[in-house]
């Protein structure tokens, strides 16, 4: 298997929980990952280079996918529109076109570098684009989902253990992650418990509505 792999943080719980899930030699080397920001990956996606990934939800509307992604209730941290001059951000796809959709012009930023942002400017004006979304209708804005090609068994039981198991992260992760980043631990352990994997029925409502919104763009 081929997987698209974005290093987020974001997505630190699952590729701790992958390095876990393919501890055999079998499996492990029967494993292999493409890297890329969300943009490149829907492109390796769509073109069938990668076999699963998490695609922007975007892109993600003629997709076999499961109820696992990136989804945040209420405020993200990570994706951020700065008041300005319009520029889009080349990492993204989904959270260019929820700026749209919520009518905002200036700079969008996300990832970590957007989360960054955050932390070093917390008195400058800028807006939490899943924030405002919850504001305007009351739901989790979700920004990626768990999409595959072929078969869906194996992929199934992948998701089905990720959403089962609790995700403590190993401090040697932390710590390489932290530095990584310019993140401290702290504030990467606190940022985690915004993000949601599990797309319940609100998430999913929330998708929906969004997917209508973009179209209509």
């Amino acid at each position: 298997m081929i997987f698209g792999k974005i290093e987020y943080l974001n997505l630190l719980p699952f590729h701790v929980f992958m390095k876990r899930y393919t501890r055999s030699s079998q499996q492990a080397q029967s494993l292999h990952y493409k890297r890329g920001v969300p943009s490149q990956i829907n492109e390796s996606f769509k073109t069938r280079r990668v076999d699963a990934a998490f695609i922007s939800s975007i892109a993600s509307a003629s997709c076999n996918c499961l109820d696992l992604g990136i989804s945040a209730k209420k405020e993200v941290k990570s994706v951020l529109l700065i008041p300005g001059i319009n520029k889009l951000d080349n990492e993204s796809a989904t959270s260019n076109v929820l700026a749209k959709v919520l009518g905002l012009e200036g700079e969008v930023i996300i990832g970590d570098k957007a989360l960054k942002y955050y932390l070093q400017n917390k008195d400058e004006e800028s807006i939490d684009l899943a924030s405002l979304w919850y504001e305007k209708q009351r739901l989790p804005f979700v920004f990626a989902r768990f999409c595959y090609h072929g078969k869906s068994k194996k992929y199934k039981k992948l998701s089905n253990k990720f959403l089962r198991k609790s995700h403590k992260l190993p401090q040697y992760i932390l710590e390489n992650s932290s530095q990584r980043t310019g993140i401290s631990k702290n504030d990467i352990l606190k940022y985690l418990e915004l993000i949601e994997y599990k797309l319940d029925a609100h998430a999913l409502l929330s998708l929906k509505r969004f997917l209508r919104l973009a179209k209509q763009l």
